[in-house]
């Protein structure tokens, strides 16, 4: 794995501020988000400038009023345009869409798309748009192949190309910032849903990866603030914050499709469906010809904290649409202990093992999701689940030494 290694001292200069909340104190602190902080700061960090705010329906306030509709009504904020990422700033559009240039009919602003632009071309637009700093303010779910934190990248390298500052304002991982997990993308596999080689569960809040990208693999680091929360620690998931759930996409209803997703997102790189097109995307995975060896193998497998029930569902969209297939649906009984990658990789081996169907997408695009060929060769190869996730895990260790220099929270 090659990583271009930046020094602590360089990720610290004025180029790459970094604006805290308040330091905890014996007592336990009240739990802020970012954007509160900013908020309760009279938007101190934005004062004097022309703000364009990359977000999308998840960047709402704890009583569900968006942060564009309060920060357009305040007469603090200037602020003066919106990007959209995948599905847009509405969220209306499906996965591998957007919804293109328009006035926000709420605010009258100007909404620009940014999904698969990057470079120069998005450079352009926030130049056209004429802001003087990006803000970025999105829910992500902890996944290197969500493609949200490739926005916030290609956002940073853009807004360093245009001259433009940056701020993110900082939410929870919602499935704990412990760990960082599963294999590390290689560079030759990058695309949309992994730019740089970070693991496939990163364990990171999206500020902590704006540190990471500017201290590592921008070609050259944009000047970043980012607004921290108070109150977050590592080991808390998202219902220990008492936030409402907003679905980051069409496919991402609840934090339990979170918890798993950083796995079984795995099964869109095969023929079985993962799931969409149920109420429960990602923890319901099946195929016509499936049956219940698949559960019983996989629970022979003494997987922590989960179990797994047989299934049968018929999926309204995608793979399978409308016809009655029958798999496996996954019940996390402890979330702490739950590994995702594993399981992913392990159910996986049991469908090829019990399956005569099981096959790769033709593009392998599970290459993609992994970030190698390795998952899928040795899985081919008759490898087992804990021959699979050996063979990641010097790429692992390697990446958790670096991650660990731009940690945020205890």
């Amino acid at each position: 794995m090659r990583l271009s290694r930046r020094t602590l001292l360089a990720a610290a200069t004025a180029t790459a501020s970094v604006t805290s909340a308040p330091p905890a104190q014996a007592a336990r602190p009240h739990r802020r988000t970012g954007f509160e902080n900013l908020a309760a700061s009279g938007y101190e960090q934005l004062r004097g400038e022309r703000i364009g705010i990359v977000t999308n329906p998840t960047g709402v306030t704890r009583d569900v009023q968006h942060i564009v509709d309060v920060m357009h009504d305040d007469e603090r904020v200037n602020l003066t345009a919106v990007f959209g990422p995948e599905h847009g700033f509405r969220g209306t559009a499906q996965a591998g869409g957007s919804e293109g240039r328009y006035d926000d009919p709420a605010t009258g602003l100007p909404v620009y798309d940014t999904y698969l632009k990057s470079g120069r071309p998005l450079a352009d637009i926030f130049t056209a748009a004429g802001v003087d700093t990006i803000v970025f303010d999105i829910q992500d779910v902890g996944a290197r192949f969500y493609t949200y934190i490739w926005t916030l990248y290609d956002c940073m390298e853009a807004a360093q190309l245009a001259g433009r500052r940056f701020v993110v304002l900082d939410r929870p991982n919602p499935v704990t910032g412990r760990a960082a997990l599963g294999p590390v993308l290689h560079p030759e596999f990058a695309t949309f849903v992994g730019r740089q080689p970070i693991s496939q569960a990163h364990g990171m809040t999206v500020a902590e990866l704006a540190r990471l990208f500017n201290g590592e693999f921008l070609p050259a680091p944009v000047p970043l603030d980012t607004v921290l929360m108070t109150g977050w620690r590592r080991s808390e998931f998202y219902d220990a914050w008492n936030l409402p759930w907003v679905p980051p996409s069409p496919n991402m209803p609840t934090p339990d499709t979170a918890l798993v997703y950083s796995g079984t997102c795995l099964f869109e790189g095969t023929n079985l469906s993962e799931g969409r097109g149920t109420t429960r995307p990602f923890e319901m995975l099946g195929a016509e010809g499936l049956d219940g060896r698949w559960a019983a193998a996989a629970n022979e497998l003494g997987l922590r904290g989960v179990h797994f029930r047989e299934a049968y569902f018929a999926p309204t969209f995608s793979k399978f649409q409308g016809r009655t297939i029958g798999g496996v649906q996954i019940h996390v009984h402890d979330r702490a202990a739950y590994d995702p990658v594993r399981t992913g990789i392990a159910l996986l081996v049991t469908a090829r093992k019990t399956w005569a169907g099981f096959a790769w997408r033709p593009d392998n695009w599970i290459d993609k999701l992994t970030g190698s060929t390795r998952v899928r060769t040795m899985i081919d190869a008759g490898a087992d689940t804990d021959e699979v996730v050996a063979g990641w895990r010097q790429e692992l260790s390697a990446f958790r030494r670096i991650r660990r220099n731009y940690l945020l929270y205890g």
